[in-house]
């Protein structure tokens, strides 16, 4: 059972995962910022505003609170946690922002492959609400997807869902994406080196 910021709820209602039209991004404007390092002490905030200051790291080594074994990705979206199982009884616990009202999903699946500093290509749906995006977008600071992403399949492929880094680090802790997870490009860095293709991920 997964002990929550501001409540503890369970953990065993198994969801039916959702269709495989959601996107890696939607919406929100795109900051120029340093590419980190997996140490990298912090990431510039994009917004012009009290938030815009140096946002550190959200990493925290953690008692697990989810009974999944070892090198299993559990993600809390309601308190907005990543927790990656460890040996031991511990686990690695990251921030993460999360998809927006009727974007937001819950099930299992796997990681079916990871790229650095990954190309976006919107999908077509997207497209259609936001034509004045590009087909595609080349890996870089100014990609959403950030420095790191990992691909989220199940039996029937790929779901469309992605565990990535951002270039909003405002948007951390938030429900505003449409579906996938995102992560500080920092965090999402420590957690790619430590995961490996095949994993499981947990989506409560």
């Amino acid at each position: 059972m997964l002990i929550t910021k501001s409540a503890i709820f369970g953990a065993g209602a198994a969801a039916f995962l959702a269709g495989a039209s959601a996107q890696a991004f939607d919406g929100g404007s795109s900051a120029d910022l340093m590419r980190g390092q997996p140490d990298a002490p912090a990431q510039q905030a994009s917004l012009p505003t009290e938030l815009n200051r140096d946002v550190a790291p959200t990493r925290t080594l953690v008692q697990d609170p989810t009974e999944e074994k070892p090198g299993t990705i559990t993600i809390d979206t309601k308190n907005r946690y990543l927790y990656l199982s460890l040996e031991g009884g511990q686990a690695m616990r990251y921030d993460v922002g999360v998809g927006r009202d009727g974007f937001g999903w819950q099930g299992r699946a796997y990681i079916g492959r990871r790229a650095e500093w990954p190309t976006w290509t919107p999908p077509a749906d997207m497209l259609k609400r936001r034509p004045e995006l590009p087909k595609t977008m080349a890996g870089g600071i100014a990609n959403p997807l950030g420095a790191r992403a990992m691909y989220l399949y199940n039996e029937h492929g790929d779901t469309m869902y992605r565990i990535h880094g951002t270039n909003e680090p405002d948007t951390i802790d938030q429900a505003v994406s449409s579906g996938c997870i995102r992560l500080l490009n920092a965090d999402i860095m420590d957690l790619y080196q430590r995961v490996k293709v095949g994993a499981t991920v947990v989506v409560l």
